[in-house]
C-alpha cells in the first residue's frame, strides 16, 4: 500500500487490518477496537484495554475534513 495512502488512513506498522474478499474484490478495513464508555473525575470518556495515542486537535480537524469531502 503507497506510503501517501497508509498516511491518509492513519495506518502505521501497529494497525491491525481486516481483509476480505468480496465479489473478486480485496477490501481492507482498520480492524475495530473494542472501547467502553466510562464515567471518570472529569468527564465521561471512551476507553480501550488496546494502547492507543491520544488524539490531538490535528487528528479531530483531519478527521473532519476527511468526512466533509
Amino acid at each position: 500500500m503507497p506510503k501517501a495512502l497508509r498516511d491518509e488512513l492513519g495506518i502505521t506498522a501497529a494497525t491491525e487490518l481486516e481483509i476480505e474478499a468480496r465479489d473478486g474484490v480485496i477490501e481492507l478495513a482498520v480492524a475495530d477496537i473494542a472501547a467502553r464508555v466510562e464515567e471518570r473525575p472529569g468527564g465521561v470518556v471512551i476507553a480501550t484495554d488496546a494502547p492507543m495515542r491520544p488524539l490531538t486537535i490535528e487528528d479531530v480537524r483531519a478527521s473532519i475534513d476527511r468526512t466533509r469531502r
